[in-house]
């Protein structure tokens, strides 16, 4: 079960809103020396939000949030995903996360590195969230025809902060806008994704224990 069937009054991690603003400021390059002379702020507001603050850590004012956004395409040009789009976030063993025509054009030292790996991420920044009636159904444009789906998509890099003068805590916030919550396997899923993404060390960090 991807979502749970009652939502609680609260607001937790993973839950989809309704009604919430994204905002990105926008530079040519930092501002160190020069006046702040050339930007703007793209404004919008996204079918749905994602609350991205740890459960019970919603309070002051203020919420992290990350936008729902559209699937891409070339998912389903591998067949393990698209029997099941979900999958994307769990690990995958190193044939499943490609289409069989890109493994089998791999060269062998990069199949063999792959598959000494294992198990691991196929796409590190994204979570995929299931099909629910509540969710507006669009269309995916692709070659080989259009998908009717509603499966979306968070991506951990989109996240914001915002204001909102309603959210003194999870529980005393506009729990209207509050449409669905992740089951609690669901949430464990996407709490060691998005561990997984922001605590994987770099290569250079690696070389430099070794």
């Amino acid at each position: 079960m991807f979502y749970e069937e009652k939502r609680q009054k609260v607001l937790r991690f993973g839950d989809v809103l309704q009604g919430y603003l994204l905002s990105t400021p926008i530079i040519p390059e930092p501002i160190v020396e020069k006046p702040l002379y050339d930007c703007h702020i793209d404004i919008g507001l996204p079918n749905y939000t994602i609350v991205m603050d740890p459960c019970c850590r919603t309070k002051h004012k203020m919420i992290s949030l990350s936008p729902l956004i559209e699937i891409w395409g070339t998912f389903f040009k591998n067949l393990y995903l698209a029997e099941d789009l979900t999958r994307i976030n769990r690990e995958m063993g190193p044939q499943q996360a490609v289409p069989p025509q890109i493994w089998e054009s791999f060269p062998e030292e990069e199949k063999e590195k792959r598959l000494t790996e294992g198990r691991v991420y196929a796409f590190e920044n994204l979570f995929i969230y299931a099909p629910h009636p509540l969710l507006l159904e669009y269309k995916v444009p692709r070659k080989e025809g259009d998908i009717k789906t509603n499966y979306y998509m968070l991506d951990f890099r989109n996240t914001y902060k915002l204001r909102c003068d309603k959210i003194n805590s999870p529980t005393d916030a506009p729990l209207e806008s509050k449409i669905l919550q992740l089951s609690v396997d669901t949430r464990s899923e996407l709490r060691n994704k998005i561990s997984t993404y922001y605590g994987k060390p770099p290569l250079e960090d690696k070389i430099s224990e070794d």
